[in-house]
């Protein structure tokens, strides 16, 4: 390893380091004689968020620093974890936005904007979206996003065919995913999908199955349409497949035993899994089994590890407490409904110190109430609950966004599920 650069023995060498940046903390890291040792003085706040928030990848905390401190030393810092950087919290309009100032000396406000399209190489995996909704997983998929402070970088996953039945969640899924999706019923649009592609993900209906559904079961009109992913994953012979769907089907064995011995006789691995969104820090104790098929000759999928526990889950509190004083502003959703309570569901207020309750689609404007006020929560942080970024705009009114924000598969656990998938790939 390259030494640290020659200082006064009373310099300190001062790092910020990226993915802390919204705690506006700086580690002090002390040179002691030639020993290579680094002393890092952290309050123990700071140390239990530093463990939540760094995705290792199954590298230790000693191995991501020394090779930030590689790259950082040796100018061939890849701007991932360890560019020095200054921060500094702005305003826009009523809403909190965090303006980085690059050394470079060029500004920008957030994040590269989901409509800015990134560059494709030789080596992105092709990806047929299937009941794509709003892009949640899309999202995750292609990565390059920020929520909550922390940058979830890019993944080589390319989208090359999307589809739902919901035109407004259409034209929400193209505002922010920057490419086309086909609109319409899954059976008339399956004929134009690629010959082939490397990746088949989809989150299919769970009206018929979920605990608040109608409780048809997998043959079910909205749930059966699972038939339609095993038809299009028999047409493009995907390397891998996602299919995402509610806890409820688990408890079911005949419902379960069905969609498992469909989806086994196309000839894949098959791994299915629950898993609980809160773990992988979504600010949400939201449930969801994830069935994963891989081809034969590619790796066997190894589900991604929790990042959390129910004593470091994110709080509703951390997740919104920056929107509490906005007023309505509808350029960012940060609108809710009038809807006053009612004996069905959707009465619960959010807990201040625990995450927020699973995000339903079909709410119907008996969304949850706020942890403080005497108001429904808004989209915003409902979208904020189910970890979209924040400029990640709904075009909807606001019920289709109540729609939209349920239905989706939260982009933070996509994001974890993807990099496992990749791993199977390479």
């Amino acid at each position: 390893m390259q030494q640290f650069p020659r200082v006064w023995n009373t310099t300190l060498c001062v790092f910020r380091l990226r993915v802390l940046r919204h705690l506006g903390y700086i580690f002090l890291m002390k040179r002691h004689g030639q020993s290579g040792r680094v002393v890092i003085d952290v309050q123990p706040e700071l140390k239990r968020r530093l463990y939540a928030s760094l995705s290792l990848s199954g590298s230790t905390l000693k191995d991501w620093f020394i090779r930030a401190a590689e790259e950082l030393c040796d100018g061939t810092d890849k701007g991932v974890l360890s560019r020095p950087v200054k921060y500094a919290k702005t305003t826009l309009g009523n809403a909190t936005a965090l303006r980085v100032r690059e050394d470079s000396s060029r500004e920008r406000v957030g994040v590269r904007s989901l409509r800015e399209p990134i560059g494709h190489s030789a080596t992105d995996y092709s990806v047929v979206s299937m009941f794509s909704g709003c892009g949640g997983m899309d999202l995750g998929f292609r990565g390059g996003f920020e929520v909550f402070g922390r940058y979830y970088h890019p993944l080589p996953f390319r989208v090359v065919w999307a589809n739902d039945y919901n035109h407004e969640a259409c034209k929400t899924y193209q505002r922010n995913l920057g490419h086309g999706i086909r609109w319409g019923d899954v059976w008339d649009l399956i004929a134009t999908m690629p010959e082939r592609t490397d990746v088949v993900i989809g989150g299919f209906p769970c009206q018929d199955i979920s605990v608040n559904g109608k409780r048809a079961g997998v043959n079910g009109s909205r749930s059966g349409l699972y038939r339609a992913m095993i038809e299009g994953i028999k047409r493009v012979r995907p390397k891998v497949f996602v299919a995402e769907n509610v806890k409820a089907l688990l408890k079911h064995e005949r419902w379960l035993q069905q969609v498992v011995s469909d989806f086994s006789t196309l000839g894949y691995v098959l791994h299915y899994q629950l898993y609980q969104a809160a773990d992988f820090g979504v600010p949400q104790t939201r449930e969801r089994v994830f069935f994963v098929g891989t081809a034969p000759g590619a790796e066997p999928f190894v589900p991604p590890r929790p990042e959390r526990s129910a004593a470091t889950w994110m709080t509703a509190r951390e997740a919104i407490s920056d929107l509490e004083k906005l007023g309505r502003t509808g350029s960012i959703n940060h609108i809710w409904s009038e809807a006053k309570r009612s004996p069905e569901q959707g009465n619960r207020n959010l807990v201040a110190d625990r995450p927020g309750y699973t995000i339903r689609a079909e709410c119907h404007g008996n969304i949850q109430f706020h942890y403080l006020y005497p108001r429904r929560i808004s989209m915003r942080e409902a979208a904020r609950i189910q970890s979209f970024p924040d400029d990640f705009v709904f075009v909807s009114g606001i019920r289709e966004i109540e729609r939209q924000v349920g239905n989706a598969v939260p982009p933070i656990l996509a994001w974890h599920v993807a990099n496992s998938v990749l791993a199977s790939l390479r």
